[in-house]
Formats: C-alpha cells, structure tokens, sequence
C-alpha cells in the first residue's frame, strides 16, 4: 500500500525504524579528552618522581654520610622497579578494571613519600626500600593510562590521545630537576616527598570524584552498569550510558590474569619493543649526563643554571607530545584516503564503531614518519656530542637538545600507539612490557654513560651512542615488511580459540 499526497504522486511506503547501532565508545569527545586529561595527569608522576629526586642526592649523601655511589644506587633501583612493577599492575588492570587500579598505584605512591619524608638518616637501607615503592606505585600509572586510551580510543583517533596522556610523563623531566632542586635548596630534601605525598595524594582524590571504568571486559563500550567501586563518586561524564540502546547485546567476559611476557613471542611486538628501548635508552644517556657533561665544558653555571637547562629537553618534549599525536592521526587518514583513491569499492571499516579492516596495512600508516624522526634524532644526539667536545657557545648543545626532546616523542609515541593499535585489549601489559624493556636498557646505559664519556670524550661517545640508535632504522622496514603476517597469524589463532570455546560450550550445554 502506498501513501498519496494532495496532488496524487505516490511515495514510497515509509521503511521501518532503524535499529540504532552502538559506537565503540559511549563517551563523546569532549568526555574522553576529559578522561585523557585526567589519567595524563597521574602519568605525571612516574617521571615526576624520578627525576624531582636527582638535585637532591649531593644533600642525601651528606645527610645519610654515604658516597654519591651508595646514594645512586637508590636512582638505579627505583629504575629497576619502574620495569618490573608495571608487569604486575598493568595485567592487573587488564583484567580487574582500570579505576580502582589507578587509584591504587597512586596511593601506594603517596604513602610511600610520607615514609620517605619521615625515613631517619642513620637508616639507609630504609631509603633504599621505600625508593622501591615508590617507583613500584607511580610507573604503573603511564601502563594504565595507555590502556585506558586503548578502551575508549578507536585507531582514527588513538594518535591525538596517546599524545595528549605522554604530556603529563613529559612534563615531569622538565620541571622535576628544578622543584627538586628549589624544595632541596630552600626546605631541605625532605620538602621533595612531602611535596610528592601531597600532589599525588590530591590527583587519588580527583580520580576517586570523576574518573569512570573503562575497561572493555566489564563496561563494553561505556553502557554497561557497574557496582558502585567502579563508578566517580562524581558522574559527570558518560551520562549516555543511561539512554544507550541495546546494552544487553554487548558481549563481554572477565578476562583471567595473564602473563604480560608472552607478549613478546609475538616478532612485531618484540622487535617495536627493541626500537623503543634503544632508542629511550640512548635518549636517557643524554639527558642523565647532562649535569655533570654542562659543570665541566661550562665551570661557570652554577646549580640553579645547570637544573634550567633540563628545560630545554623537556620543552621540546611538550612541543612533542602536544603535536606529534595529531600529527600521527593525520598520516593515519591519507593512508585511508589513499587506499580509497586506489580501490573505491573496497571497505576500510566503520572506525566510529571501532570496526576496521584487517588488512589496513596499519603498520605503514604509522611507521611511515618514523625514519625522517629517527634521522633527526640521531643528527641531534651526534652534533649535541661534538658541541659538547668543541666547547661551543652553550645556546649549540641547547638548541640541540631541545630536537632530542622534540623528536624522541615521535619515535616513542609512533611505537606506542601501533602497540595500542596491534593489541588493543592488552593495552596495559603491552605497555608494561615496553615499560621493562626501556628501563632495562636505560639503566644499563645510564650506569655505562660514565665511564664511557670518561673513555671517548664527549663527542665521540654521542656519536657511538647515535650510531647505535641508527641500527634501528633497518628495523623499522622490517616491521613493515613483517607486521600484516603477524596479524594474520593472531587473527587465526583467535578464531580458532573462540571456535574451541564455542564447540566446549556446546558440548557442556548438551550434557
């Protein structure tokens, strides 16, 4: 039966309602780069804490009447527990919710500072003890951060958002020298975990008032209700969740605790996870010497001076981190145009529902500015080193590091978010995973930078160490290369799990 009008044309009978379809996220884009901010936040203070610390450690080896070595041991102990802890707390996470996790590692963190503020000189082993967890409460925060994005985030637009949560980690090597040194200076060393207690104790408390659960396996796409221990005691953001249709057909399942270290049988995930410690490594070798490599080519800066030129790195790793995400979503979408152009009837996916193709060669659209920031990188280091050995003016070796810090976000942020992208639903292991790796690395070079700047010289030892970075280069092409294989390869493993688990169903039903 057709409808007719006033002047008699027919119409088309009126098709029937549509069925709403469900997005990947419930939360609107304001909401979720609310929820960025605020875990970007708390990712402040696993580099915060760390590097607030090394001002003070001439003042802790007086104070406890132990060498600068002994009082070292304490920096190279906290590195170690930033790469063991997250292997805990980032599964954790994966399988037991985001909120409540979070919230944890930041606790563990403030309470430890109050220990640290209290710790008696006479006690240096307690020092060395609560150094340790410390780290093992304020490192998780960047491997929950980053699965957090991968929950909320679809790969259109993980880039802008894995930019913006780095921010906070960024931010923390650029200010915490000079707090620590202005707290150490004026209120003594005590001042800096005092300080650490309180600022970590206030950003526990803005999570407990707003951040929500987000973690896939327990709240789908944001629509599903929770108890009350995953909700913000303050709900202001995804109030759709009460109008979202269809909750019911969302299917999830509990995941069980899994080990983060079989991640790294997967040959993509290892060899981006080798990139990214070389190079964080290599990067960390720079920026740990800075101080005494700027006290003996420039006697005349005094401590105050020497902290401010940590600025320049960690300048140019907010400028980074500020542009490079969107730089990175913005490659990502002339690959998909490009495809397009190339083949008009082949499907890409729907990203707005979090839905994609496959065979999107994901690995190409990410990695393809890699080289040019890898390049610079190495340039960077190796002039850095030769400024360094010449003696130039100090604006040279300044100015360089400020492309250090600029460009080392690319390389880290490029790498990270292909690891969000390549296993989306273990986006707290894979990080904690790259968490161990870089800290291993690191603080085997940071103890080797020494002796080898003592051995080379400056500037040839920056050009070992930039050589070194450039052996990644080949790398990258063979992740290229590799990569869609390997995807493949999960992808059937996948399937063949859920088909086994279906036909196990169907048999315990029928029995």
């Amino acid at each position: 039966m057709s409808i007719v009008n006033d002047d008699k044309s027919p119409r088309p009978e009126a098709a029937p309602p549509l069925v709403a379809e469900e997005p990947y996220s419930i939360f609107t884009s304001r909401e979720k780069w609310f929820i960025v901010a605020l875990v970007s936040f708390g990712a402040l203070f696993s580099p915060l804490s760390a590097n607030i610390y090394f001002p003070a450690i001439p003042t802790l080896a007086v104070a406890f009447d132990k060498s600068i070595e002994l009082i070292n041991l304490t920096v190279t102990l906290n590195m170690v527990f930033q790469g063991i802890s997250p292997m805990f707390w980032g599964p954790l996470s994966d399988s037991h919710g985001r909120r409540h996790i979070f919230i944890l590692c930041l606790l563990l963190l403030s309470l430890s500072c109050v220990g640290l503020a209290l710790t008696p000189t006479q006690d240096y082993w307690l020092l060395l003890f609560l150094r340790c967890f410390q780290a093992a409460g304020s490192a998780s925060t960047v491997a929950v951060a980053f699965g957090i994005i991968g929950d909320v985030a679809t790969r259109a637009e993980r880039g802008g958002y894995v930019g913006m949560a780095s921010l906070g980690a960024m931010v923390g090597p650029a200010i915490g020298p000079i707090l620590g040194g202005v707290l150490a200076d004026k209120l003594g060393w005590r001042a800096i975990f005092w300080f650490l207690c309180i600022f970590s104790a206030a950003c526990t408390l803005v999570l407990i008032l707003f951040l929500p659960e987000t973690l896939r396996t327990l709240v789908g796409n944001g629509s599903i209700p929770v108890s009350a221990i995953y909700r913000p005691l303050i709900p202001i953001i995804g109030r759709r969740s009460k109008q979202s249709p269809a909750t019911s057909t969302i299917n999830v399942a509990r995941k069980k605790f899994q080990n983060p270290l079989l991640l790294l049988l997967h040959v993509d995930v290892a060899l981006l996870l080798l990139i990214n410690g070389v190079v964080y490594s290599v990067f960390y070798g720079v920026t740990a010497s800075i101080s005494t490599v700027f006290h003996n080519t420039y006697p005349q800066l005094n401590e105050t001076e020497l902290g401010l030129c940590f600025l320049t790195v960690g300048g140019g790793m907010i400028i980074g981190a500020m542009f490079c995400g969107k730089l990175l979503d913005w490659d990502y979408q002339r690959v998909r145009r490009s495809l397009r152009a190339q083949n008009p009837t082949h499907e890409q996916g729907d990203e707005k529902k979090g839905v994609v193709d496959d065979a999107f060669p994901i690995e190409k659209a990410r990695m393809r500015l890699m080289p040019a920031f890898l390049a610079v990188f190495v340039a960077c280091c190796i002039g850095y080193g030769w400024c360094i050995e010449k003696r130039t003016n100090i604006a040279g070796p300044l100015i360089l590091l400020i492309g250090v810090g600029l460009v080392v976000i690319g390389v880290m942020n490029s790498i990270q978010t292909l690891m969000l992208d390549l296993m989306p639903s273990h986006g707290s292991s894979i990080t904690a995973c790259n968490n161990l790796v870089r800290c291993s690395l690191g603080a085997g070079l940071v103890s080797a930078i020494q002796p080898l700047l003592d051995a080379l010289g400056a500037g040839y030892a920056y050009l070992l160490l930039g050589g070194i970075a450039a052996l990644m280069g080949p790398l990258l092409y063979v992740v290229v290369r590799i990569g869609p294989r390997c995807r493949a390869r999960r992808i059937r493993i996948a399937e063949m799990q859920k088909e086994r688990s279906r036909v196990k169903e169907e048999a315990v039903g029928q029995a």
